[in-house]
């Protein structure tokens, strides 16, 4: 799984925060850090082979980032790939989210287990390949 936080959003406490919780829940946990584009965010996902991205944004801006995360997974080929949205994300907000193809949105207050569960829960196992 990767954590990042997109846009200018300087407040990475909550991603710390998740991406501990879900190491402690027994997941590889990648955290990218501040400030990250989307074009950084899908380019280390492919680096590392993520089956779960997971954005932490508290600015706002998730409206106009998420769409072109989606956008560069599906240039990618990595429609296979849960992408993950928590944070300050108004109710208004989540029906066009989950239409761009956002697996799930997690608002303040949401229990570390019941994220943890999501994911195992929505995952798709890889196929191994034939050697």
């Amino acid at each position: 799984m990767l954590v990042a936080k997109p846009g200018l959003d300087g407040h990475d406490r909550g991603a710390k925060v998740i991406a501990r919780a879900l190491r402690d829940a027994g997941m590889e946990v990648i955290y990218t850090g501040l400030r990250q584009t989307p074009e950084m965010i899908v380019s280390a996902s492919l680096q590392e082979d993520v089956d779960v991205i997971g954005l932490s944004i508290l600015s706002g801006a998730h409206n106009a980032i998420v769409p072109r995360l989606m956008n560069l997974l599906r240039e990618n080929k990595m429609d296979d790939v849960l992408v993950l949205v928590g944070g300050i994300i108004p109710d208004q907000d989540i029906p066009a989210l989950k239409q761009a193809g956002v697996a799930g949105i997690f608002q303040p207050g949401t229990a570390m287990d019941d994220i943890a569960k999501f994911i195992r829960d929505n995952v798709k196992p890889r196929a191994v390949p034939a050697g």
